[in-house]
């Protein structure tokens, strides 16, 4: 076997890393001076020793040719402003040993340098084309199968890889939420779209493994295979030593991970297909029969740097781009095919042009496809909503006799009892929404046994069991990894996060992830769920900032998500209706938040009026999504526009208001925060003389800039406007906790400046 130039010619010096490793391998395959044995028959080993028969190698080989003239095409390209993408998968092209050792069925969550494992998973099924796919999405072309040219991601619907942007460790709890998952799903016997012994797979960089993100991962994967519950992940570092521009300690991940508990470790070459193989082989069987999380330490290199724009020769020496390049894997492969005499020198470099060939035209052919033009073909997996279906779904009820069995008797059914107040009606609907859908799940801190902080699941653990509700770990990362992760599986979950506040710890589970599958996959994935959360100000005697947040505004710059704020227990049971049903029918990602100050309230104007207690509605009796409650609908002299608690406050300084300032006023509940309805408020706008907005969100992030930009946008601008609203501070505690946020008498005295205007 030739050495593999360590010195880089004086006359390369000045050319692209690019085109450098391009030469190397040709020059590497023509100045090969070995003699090869005898050629190996298909179903023999490659080499001695090996696990890989000759037809394994050489299929790998041409995935990984495949992935490198992406890469190379890519870059060329890309200043000619034919493709968008420059991230490439150079020194990684080992990891299409895991493809081939997956199945297709296999749900797979994949690092950005996935060109190798892309292209050999495409060998699973028949028909499919690696080269025009991937060039279709380097192109950005709207035929490009998997995002529809809204992003370059590795994605395929019918090989099941599921989309991901440009993630550092943020898909790792989803994958872990899969795992997880199809266990589950399998338990309840709801029918998997996946074979029950499937395993997902998620591939990762030796520097994103320091994420909190992907610790928080492999901490809920080893709690849980603690426990001995089932957890087939396969967490597949790919450690190239760097990370942009900042090293890997040397033996760091190994170090990190091989004595890991309850995190079982494995390591491959994955610069050397003939010796990596049987590791890779080793780790993916050991993951699919045990069910154990399991950690594949791959090795591997990176070669041409980060990206096209990180021109490594300005902060690395010669020596060490040339010691990196040395290890190229194709270097490897190619003597691999010659060692064993299953390809000739001739033969390789035939394919390697041949290979080139077909990336070029595949990308010129994807240059002149249509590319997005219009923000409507761009938006529209976004958000789908179909109204009448949804609408039907929603008022559809659970089965009588299934209803009867869960609340333990005809007489005992909700909408034949007394009115209650906001956290029994929301308990009296899941319950109700958990006996029409089997496939429904609920899950977080306390809320088994418990019944959840404020015992708004109470009962439900004891109706629908282990199963289907149950504790998660304090991670509210983990939460809704699991929750995409069951949504994945065909599951319908409805994740608790305790508090608004804590949220926030886990934001981009939500933002990043699950709001974005449908539009990076063109709507070909989906992650449905209800999230409830308990949330917003009021509470006497207990808070701080953590447990009174109105942080509402985190929540509505994610796009896609459905936002709703039920003031009142018959409006939160029709809401959580609607919500599930555009789940279930449209797939999409709803956020319900639960006025914590508002679960017990019983009285409205006085003690003892029972005011704020209503009646549950029926079960065929559901909200659609927009529309507003309106209280006083004829009154015109003053309109209150708010939501949450802001409504019953609302309501009392309205009767102050007429008091004093003789005018009636009309209070408008929004109910829905995300997306707000901007015809109605219009509407209600044009119809009254003076309009105020009440809005316990922060002064400069509420949800009163949607409102006063919806009424000025509409041309009612000029009339007399006052908002009232949250100071720009986090909540302290006790009674200087009403310091902060809007109260009954600052809308009283909002009024009053709005006398002479």
């Amino acid at each position: 076997m030739s050495a593999v130039p360590n010195v880089i010619p004086a006359r390369m010096r000045g050319v692209n890393r690019a085109e450098i490793c391009d030469v190397n391998f040709q020059e590497f395959v023509r100045d090969w001076n070995g003699r090869p044995d005898v050629k190996p028959a298909p179903d023999e080993a490659i080499l001695d020793g090996s696990a890989l028969d000759a037809l394994g190698f050489r299929e790998l080989f041409e995935s990984q040719l495949i992935s490198r003239h992406l890469d190379l095409m890519a870059r060329v390209l890309r200043v000619q402003n034919k493709v968008f993408y420059t991230i490439g998968s150079s020194g990684h092209e080992g990891n299409a040993m895991v493809a081939r050792l997956a199945r297709h069925t296999d749900p797979a969550f994949l690092h950005y340098r996935s060109g190798g494992f892309m292209a050999e998973r495409f060998r699973k099924l028949p028909g499919m084309d690696p080269i025009m796919d991937s060039a279709l999405s380097f192109a950005a072309s709207k035929d490009d199968p998997a995002s529809g040219g809204r992003h370059k991601v590795w994605g395929s619907k019918p090989l099941w890889v599921l989309p991901q942007t440009s993630t550092i460790a943020s898909h790792l709890p989803k994958a872990f939420g899969t795992a997880v998952a199809i266990e589950q799903g399998r338990r309840m016997g709801c029918g998997l779209p996946i074979p029950d012994d499937s395993i997902a797979i998620c591939s990762f960089g030796d520097a994103s493994s320091n994420h909190a993100t992907a610790q928080t991962a492999f901490n809920a994967a080893a709690w849980t295979a603690y426990q001995k519950l089932p957890a087939p992940v396969l967490f597949v570092c790919e450690d190239n030593g760097i990370g942009i521009s900042v090293k890997t300690p040397v033996d760091w991940v190994s170090r990190n991970f091989k004595n890991r508990a309850d995190l079982d470790y494995f390591f491959a070459d994955g610069l050397d297909l003939a010796s990596g193989y049987g590791q890779v082989q080793a780790a993916v069987d050991h993951c699919r029969h045990s069910r154990r999380p399991t950690f594949l330490h791959l090795r591997t290199t990176r070669i041409m740097g980060h990206a096209g724009t990180d021109f490594e020769i300005e902060w690395r020496s010669i020596e060490e781009l040339c010691a990196v390049e040395a290890g190229d894997p194709l270097l490897r492969s190619a003597a691999i095919a010659l060692e064993s005499g299953l390809m000739s020198k001739d033969e390789i470099l035939a394919l390697y042009e041949a290979t080139r060939a077909k990336c070029f035209a595949a990308a010129e052919d994807a240059d002149r496809r249509p590319r997005l033009t219009s923000l409507e073909d761009v938006m529209a997996p976004l958000a789908p909503y179909t109204p009448d279906a949804v609408q039907a779904e929603a008022v559809r009820a659970a089965d009588e006799a299934r209803r009867i069995a869960v609340f333990g008797s005809s007489a005992k059914l909700p909408e034949k009892q007394a009115p209650r107040h906001l956290a029994i009606q929301i308990n009296n609907a899941l319950h109700d929404l958990f006996a029409k859908y089997p496939e429904a799940l609920l899950f977080g801190e306390d809320v088994a046994q418990k019944g959840g902080v404020y015992t708004v699941t109470k009962g439900l653990h004891k109706a629908f069991g282990n199963r289907r509700i149950f504790n998660t770990l304090l991670d509210e990362t983990i939460i809704l990894g699991l929750a995409q992760g069951y949504a994945n599986m065909g599951l319908l979950p409805f994740p608790e996060i305790q508090y608004l506040a804590y949220f926030h710890n886990a934001c981009d589970q939500i933002r990043g992830e699950a709001s974005s599958l449908q539009f990076f996959s063109n709507g070909q994935y989906r992650n449905p769920m209800v999230l409830r959360i308990a949330s917003l100000g009021y509470q006497r005697g207990f808070g701080g900032h953590f447990h009174n947040d109105n942080s509402i505004t985190a929540l509505r710059d994610i796009p896609g998500l459905i936002v709703g704020c039920p003031s009142r227990g018959d409006d939160a049971a029709m809401m959580l209706r609607t919500l599930t049903a555009l789940a279930k029918v449209d797939g999409r990602v709803c956020a319900f938040l639960e006025p914590i100050a508002l679960y017990m309230a019983k009285d409205l104007y006085e003690a003892g009026d029972g005011g704020w207690l209503t009646e549950y509605p029926a079960p065929d009796q559901a909200l659609v999504l927009g529309a507003e409650r309106v209280y006083n609908s004829e009154a015109t002299d003053c309109l209150i526009i708010s939501f949450g608690n802001g409504i019953p406050m609302s309501l009392r300084a309205a009767k102050v208001i007429e008091r004093q300032l003789g005018w009636k006023v009309r209070v408008v509940d929004l109910r829905w925060l995300v997306p707000l309805n901007e015809p109605a408020i219009a509407a209600h706008a044009a119809q009254c003389e003076r309009i105020i907005v009440v809005d316990e969100g922060r002064h400069s992030a509420g949800v009163g800039e949607g409102v006063f930009t919806a009424i000025t946008e509409a041309g009612f601008g000029g009339k007399p406007l006052k908002r009232v609203v949250g100071a720009d501070t986090f909540t302290p505690l006790a009674g200087a906790a009403f310091l902060v946020i809007p109260s009954e008498e600052e809308i009283v005295a909002a009024a009053r400046t709005l006398v002479q205007a």
